[in-house]
């Protein structure tokens, strides 16, 4: 195996952890649910049914009074200044904050393929080639400007664009219901977005030398998910289990199988099972992300999970979704004979369970946000062990 599981780890340490998922994308992300169905002005959502909204709100002013504002909008979150700059609402759109799990996923698929080049190995001298190691590198840039820029910022986009009536009413400021973009260039942006990342997807595959093209495939397959996770009929994020598994699904699978498919193949049942159980696992983080919004939820009519199970069954459901995953990894890790790999991935489950029993099963929604800070770069690091275990393997 050409890669170093300490150099990953320094190179690649998460300048966030995958914060309930953030927001999602394509390669792969469906967007973070923000409010979900159709909405008149009389059934706007008040501080008072969804009282964290209010304390959004007052971060964002102080964002603006501490001088951070202009970072803010041009990451697409909350408490960004107003702009004029039609390019810097354009990259507010796509939302970089939600790149960030994208390329970690990708990263990690490239890990899992077992076939990644440094340019100079300080631990291992048979893998010294510069000249490999740069193409590598290039060719791993490239994958997550595929994964982050294109294929998430489309998905940021297209849900902002299917959201504009709600966010006419709830978020007023907002790029598109603001009037500060106009909608013929969202339309091209879409566009421009999504044609981009299918041709880098092509051009990866032709990169690679792929008979077949996966990466290619791959992209369309995360793109139409995208779409039907925003847009009706379908419109995944309105159903408790079907936006939930969408949302883990594009935030760990697709971007896994994208770098594994530039660096490697994908010709063995495990490299597909393996990403499709930590989605299972993203299921019950996405859960977090539903408790803030619960009332509001009610009120339209959502069968979010909190909403159908209530808060404290929807919170045993996301704890267990992302423990028994994690043990049932760590044991088949175990049974291929990787048992250093399994014994870091039930060390870092161990943190997990604890902010579990401490702060996400006594107070799911006055906890989301401590629980996810705290518990999430474990698990994060475990997906990554998993991909080394599974790199590092002889199958």
């Amino acid at each position: 195996m050409r890669i170093s599981s300490a150099l990953l780890v320094l190179a690649l340490s998460p300048t966030a952890p995958l914060h309930a998922f953030l927001p999602p994308s394509a390669t792969f992300l469906p967007p973070s649910p923000t409010i979900k169905g159709s909405l008149t002005p009389s059934s706007k959502i008040t501080t008072s049914s969804r009282p964290l909204f209010a304390e959004d709100d007052k971060r964002g002013a102080q964002a603006a009074e501490d001088g951070s504002a202009g970072v803010r909008q041009l990451l697409g979150v909350k408490g960004g200044e107003k702009t004029d700059d039609i390019w810097a609402i354009r990259l507010q759109l796509t939302k970089p904050v939600t790149w960030i799990p994208l390329v970690w996923g990708v990263m990690c698929g490239a890990a899992a393929s077992g076939n990644y080049h440094w340019i100079w190995n300080p631990f291992d001298p048979s893998d010294r080639d510069i000249l490999l190691g740069l193409s590598d590198a290039f060719k791993g840039f490239v994958t997550m400007i595929l994964a982050g820029p294109f294929l998430t910022g489309y998905t940021q986009t297209i849900n902002d664009w299917y959201d504009r009536d709600i966010d006419a009413i709830n978020e007023p400021n907002r790029p598109i219901p603001s009037g500060a973009i106009s909608e013929g260039e969202v339309i091209a942006q879409i566009w421009v977005l999504l044609l981009g990342g299918l041709g880098l997807g092509y051009g990866l595959d032709l990169w690679q030398g792929h008979d077949f093209p996966t990466v290619f495939l791959l992209s369309i397959f995360g793109s139409f998910i995208a779409y039907i996770y925003s847009a009706p009929p379908l419109k995944l994020k309105m159903n408790g289990w079907q936006g939930s598994f969408a949302l883990g699904a594009s935030y760990i699978s697709l971007p896994w199988w994208c770098g594994q498919a530039v660096f490697g193949e994908l010709d063995k049942p495990v490299f597909w099972i393996l990403p499709i159980l930590y989605s299972i696992a993203g299921l019950g983080i996405a859960i977090v992300n539903d408790f803030k919004s619960i009332e509001g939820d009610k009120e339209l009519g959502l069968n979010s999970l909190p909403v159908a199970f209530g808060i404290d069954g929807a919170a045993k459901i996301c704890a267990g979704c992302i423990s028994v995953t994690q043990l049932g990894v760590a044991a088949y890790i175990a049974a291929i004979g990787e048992t250093n790999y399994a014994i870091a991935l039930m060390a870092l489950l161990l943190p997990q369970v604890y902010f579990q029993a401490t702060l996400l099963l006594p107070d799911p929604v006055g906890n989301d946000v401590k629980f996810q800070a705290q518990s999430q770069p474990f698990f994060v690091f475990g997906i990554l062990a998993t991909a080394l275990a599974v790199g590092h393997h002889q199958f």
